[in-house]
């Protein structure tokens, strides 16, 4: 093997490391809002990011029993579609249960965890406990060769840059937008921000339920690069939470510095050694560097 396959090789395990960091980031943000922001520990976000896939899985087959031409334009319908749909679920999530245990963060860790529960059992009861997958539009699937043995998978480039939209469309919401100052303001000071008119038991459902929908678009682009089932979203959650609490918890540089380098690691030491093997040295390269900085790489100094 050559110098240049190696080099080859190297860049196609480092362009995979960016499609899962593209999924762990789009889950970060929507965890960085719901934990970072309001402090509620959601262990129901990785059904949230399910409800996103399967979205897009029944627009698939809804456009492929309807005209098999609407095959190649469903899909961002359907991501829109995935985060409407994980929107409304957050918000009737929140209105029913998070609002009552606001400063109860054990309470909000087992109640959101029995939600998860639920859900994945709806999942398995109403859509099958077998894991399927979407019939991708042509324009998303084949390769790019820039050279002679380096393959870059189209689907890849399209999550990359449907996270980076997201992530900027996050960050302009909140510091340009009225949203985001309620948000900040809330986040500083609720009492502050209750005594000058910000409604802030809104203001809380509204950003549960954008987090929630923002799991949704990572359920939409999870579907271009694996199967979906009940259990998919599980899967993740241990990951996003990492990427949090690694990056600062009330941090948004900190959830895209913290995604890339634990997708970067992960997938660059798999090719390497065992899958297993590989999320160990992940996390225990995590464990060392929160020992020494406990409040994460970016922190936010905010009063609460």
């Amino acid at each position: 093997m050559t110098v240049s396959d190696l080099f080859n090789i190297g860049l196609m395990q480092g362009f995979a490391g960016l499609s899962l960091f593209a999924v762990l980031l789009l889950m970060g943000l929507g965890l960085a809002i719901i934990f970072g922001q309001m402090g509620v520990i959601n262990m129901a976000h990785g059904e949230f990011m399910t409800i996103g896939a399967y979205t897009v899985y029944l627009g698939s087959t809804l456009a492929a029993s309807l005209s098999p031409g609407l095959v190649d334009v469903y899909f961002p319908v359907a991501i829109v579609a995935a985060f409407l749909f994980a929107f409304a679920a957050g918000w009737l999530v929140e209105w029913a249960l998070i609002r009552h245990l606001y400063k109860r963060p054990l309470d909000t860790l087992l109640a959101t965890w029995g939600v998860s529960l639920a859900i994945q059992q709806a999942f398995r009861s109403f859509i099958g406990p077998k894991e399927v997958s979407p019939t991708l539009p042509d324009w998303l699937m084949g390769s790019w060769a820039p050279s002679e043995g380096l393959d870059i998978p189209i689907n890849g480039m399209f999550v990359l840059a449907l996270t980076a939209l997201v992530t900027a469309g996050v960050l302009v919401a909140l510091h340009r937008s009225r949203w985001g100052l309620r948000v900040r303001a809330t986040v500083s000071n609720r009492m502050m921000a209750n005594a000058i008119g910000i409604d802030t038991r809104r203001t809380d459902r509204l950003t549960f339920a954008i987090g929630c929908g923002i799991a949704g678009v990572a359920g939409a682009a999870f579907t271009t690069i694996g199967s979906t089932g009940p259990t998919s979203g599980s899967l993740y959650i241990v990951d996003a939470f990492l990427v949090v609490t690694f990056g600062g918890a009330a941090s948004l540089l900190g959830t895209v510095v913290s995604a890339f380098g634990i997708a970067q690691t992960q997938s660059i030491t798999e090719f390497f050694l065992a899958g297993s093997m590989a999320k160990v040295i992940t996390l225990s390269l995590i464990v060392l560097i929160l020992m020494v900085r406990p409040q994460g790489l970016f922190a936010s100094k905010v009063r609460r």
